[in-house]
């Protein structure tokens, strides 16, 4: 395995993985890919070893034009940043649909287990049907003001993925609304560098600060279970993200992300579910 961390923090660098044989590979968690949640050292973004996985898995495919249609993800563990393992296994290799299980370890833990649906996502073709929430909510580019995270930015020292990526949230859409409404969390995310690929909007499908937040939760809310949709290649653009759940409970909550490209096309769907934050 590699025994350093790349200094670049281009995001088609955090994905490169190098093949070891009968479809497994090495690579490195990047440093840059990381959440610091208060009172607790740097965490890998859960959004970045799914991508990972999913990458992996194309690999083991053998086909470029196969893309990661369905991603569901078991979190067991959170590693740390730095070498790494993904071991796949070939479960069906069809003619429209290949099904690959995959496990990305550290050391001799594994941190996530996923099974990886390759297909081909829908083309530029209108949809038979579509409702889509965030059209009619967000501009295709952020509004004029809204800062990037970066220095100075109060989520500057939790959210290190602003390395990589230009991420600008709406701050107010994470604050609790007055009339009391469930959250509505926005945000606009490209990469540096490069423009968004599958893979990258993939990532987007976990890039909000949880919605717990609405109700004055804060701290690390490690997810449990992830599913994402790639129902669409990304246009070279902004992503624009809206954040929502259905309830917040004491012990659990659910999230749903839906990200979707300057065109204003559904790029991905992802639903998650992860532990409440303990009160501060």
């Amino acid at each position: 395995m590699k025994d350093s961390m790349p200094s670049s923090t281009l995001f088609s660098d955090a994905m490169a993985l190098t093949p070891a044989g009968d479809g497994v590979y090495d690579g490195v968690l990047n440093e840059h890919w990381t959440i610091g949640p208060r009172g607790s050292g740097p965490k890998v973004h859960g959004g970045a070893m799914l991508a990972l996985c999913a990458n992996a898995a194309r690999l083991a495919n053998g086909e470029d034009d196969a893309w990661p249609i369905a991603t569901s993800g078991n979190f067991l563990w959170a590693p740390d940043p730095g070498p790494m393992r993904v071991v796949t296994t070939v479960r069906k290799r069809g003619r429209r649909v290949s099904l690959i299980d995959v496990e990305l370890n550290q050391g001799d833990r594994t941190a996530v287990r996923a099974a990886i649906t390759l297909g081909d996502p829908e083309h530029h073709d209108p949809p038979l049907l579509s409702v889509n929430p965030v059209v009619p909510l967000m501009t295709p580019e952020p509004p004029p003001g809204l800062e990037p995270i970066g220095p100075g930015h109060p989520m500057a020292d939790i959210v290190h993925l602003a390395h990589g990526c230009d991420i600008r949230p709406s701050l107010t859409t994470m604050e609790p609304r007055a009339d009391g409404g469930p959250p509505v969390i926005e945000y606009w995310v490209r990469p540096k560098g490069v423009a968004p690929d599958a893979l990258f909007a993939l990532l987007c499908g976990d890039v909000s600060a949880p919605v717990t937040f609405g109700v004055n939760r804060f701290g690390w809310a490690p997810t449990v279970q992830l599913t994402a949709y790639l129902r669409a290649l990304p246009a070279d653009g902004w992503l624009r993200i809206i954040c929502t759940t259905m309830q917040i409970g004491q012990d659990w909550f659910d999230e749903d992300h839906i990200v979707v490209d300057c065109e204003g096309r559904i790029v991905v769907q992802s639903r998650q579910l992860a532990m409440v934050p303990p009160a501060q």
